[in-house]
């Protein structure tokens, strides 16, 4: 039962003024071409220019001979709650973050006091060094930093990202899913690397395949559980 909540934490507002002014900050830092994948918080991008973008390159795939399309719509448990503060601060000093910034947000994440309060219930406080604070307005814009470096390798194999939603969207012809296979396992690895807990259950495949007469395709398998898939045909 308590899978359905999702604590919210809620930060005083002089901290609340702090994170404002430190996100400003960070974004006249960061130039906006930083990864061009990641769809949310950024200007002028949003969940439909996401999806726009797969269908693009879905539908122009799909008009050349001997093609198919596989897209894998990754889920990640908590994520915001995953993030190490040490690999974040690493993160941001090589994306340009001055130091100063980095010393402060290390101090804002770690050794947080938390509390829980259910109706009029509070329970006892705990000391938490990993995560950022749910519901903060900062963390949305750090989880995006500390995962910025998580892309494709392939030419043929595109990931996109909002928030923490993945999607790796495989453009196959002639039946070579080698490049496909090799982003995912590569991303399989990134997220153990970086901490991220993928939920393999909520994990989903969708295959858009309009040829005459397809082979059967090998089903996905990802720690030796084979993902749920959807076809196209």
């Amino acid at each position: 039962m308590l899978n359905d909540f999702r604590p919210v934490a809620l930060t005083p507002a002089p901290m609340k003024c702090l994170e404002k002014l430190v996100l400003t900050l960070i974004n006249n830092t960061i130039p906006d071409t930083l990864d061009p994948s990641q769809f949310a918080y950024r200007p002028n991008r949003s969940v439909d220019d996401a999806v726009a973008i797969a269908l693009h390159h879905t539908l122009q795939h799909l008009d050349n001979s001997r093609t198919y399309v596989r897209m894998l719509f990754l889920d990640y448990s908590s994520a915001f709650n995953t993030i190490r503060p040490g690999k974040l601060i690493g993160k941001l000093t090589d994306v340009g973050v001055p130091t100063p910034i980095c010393n402060w947000i290390s101090d804002f994440l770690i050794e947080r006091p938390q509390v829980v309060r259910v109706g009029g219930r509070v329970s006892a406080e705990l000391i938490v060094s990993t995560g950022s604070p749910q519901g903060c307005c900062l963390s949305p814009k750090l989880f995006t930093l500390y995962t910025h470096d998580c892309a494709s390798t392939q030419d043929n194999t595109i990931v996109i990202k909002y928030a923490d939603d993945t999607t790796i969207l495989g453009l196959i012809k002639g039946g070579d899913e080698s490049g496909y296979r090799s982003v995912i396992e590569d991303i399989l690895i990134y997220g153990e690397e970086n901490y991220l807990i993928l939920n393999v259950a909520k994990t989903r495949e969708v295959i858009a395949d309009f040829r005459r007469s397809p082979a059967p395709l090998q089903p996905l398998t990802i720690q030796e559980t084979e993902v749920e898939r959807a076809d196209c045909r």
